[in-house]
């Protein structure tokens, strides 16, 4: 028995010492992989921060070239008909955003669903007054009745993305 009170005095000390020396080596462990990951995070912010940016930048541009008044007043009216017009404003539309597809990544999914409803909302008001104008009209005449239907209408899909897209911004 006193062998064993002799063992006992010399391995329950080295116990709890093994013991507390786990304990505080996990706890170190666990800050420095907390440090790691939270360097790793701050890193990637930095990073990507700007890139976000720049994505915000590049849609919000987007909108604004794809409105109407500024997409008539980057084309020679003159010598269109009201067909030329339509497929120039049409496939000025689908230039833009297939050129701007790719800041879909760095956006949110309704910022983009936005954005694409303000491209179709676009390309039904270009076909829309395009079927209310007469063949031989000139093109002015349907440049006229688009920048009048975009004029009328209260809030458009441009507004209320462009608008969704300075909110965003301002929360990042």
């Amino acid at each position: 028995m006193d062998i064993f009170l002799e063992i006992l005095k010399y391995i329950l000390p080295a116990l709890v010492v093994l013991g507390a020396t786990y304990v505080v080596l996990s706890k170190q462990l666990a800050n420095e992989a907390d440090r790691r990951n939270f360097e790793l995070r701050k890193l990637n912010v930095n990073q990507i921060t700007p890139v976000r940016l720049r994505a915000y930048e590049r849609l919000t541009l987007l909108l604004e070239r794809t409105k109407p008044e500024a997409m008539l007043l980057r084309l020679n009216l003159s010598n269109l008909s009201n067909f030329d017009l339509q497929t120039q404003l049409l496939k000025t539309i689908r230039d833009e955003f297939d050129h701007n597809m790719g800041q879909q990544i760095y956006i949110s999914p309704e910022a983009w669903t936005l954005v694409m409803n303000a491209r179709e909302s676009l390309m039904r008001l270009v076909n829309g007054s395009a079927a209310q104008v007469q063949p031989s009209d000139s093109a002015m005449q349907l440049a006229q009745s688009l920048i009048q239907t975009y004029a009328a209408t209260e809030t458009t899909p441009t507004e209320i993305a462009l608008n969704f897209l300075k909110q965003e911004v301002k929360l990042m």
